[in-house]
């Protein structure tokens, strides 16, 4: 994948994913959350069976893991 499209998919997974679970990380902080959990995503569509083909399942993918990874660092962030 580009480099440009991973940073693009990166920033809006992270963009959705802070509005989903409401954290603030900024926007770089938004976008390596994105990119990190572009391959969360992929990696979790892949045990389900699911394919990754396009720019929009991309973004869904990311989006999914993003959420997932925004899940677990709520699980240690201290109150």
């Amino acid at each position: 994948m580009n480099i440009l499209v991973l940073l693009l998919v990166g920033l809006i997974a992270g963009f959705l994913a802070d509005k989903l679970v409401k954290n603030t990380f900024g926007t770089v902080g938004d976008m390596l959350i994105g990119v990190v959990g572009s391959f969360v995503g992929s990696w979790i569509f892949g045990k389900l069976g699911l394919p990754v083909s396009g720019l929009l399942w991309e973004i869904i993918a990311a989006t999914a893991g993003a959420v997932v990874l925004l899940l677990i660092i709520n699980l240690f962030k201290k109150k």
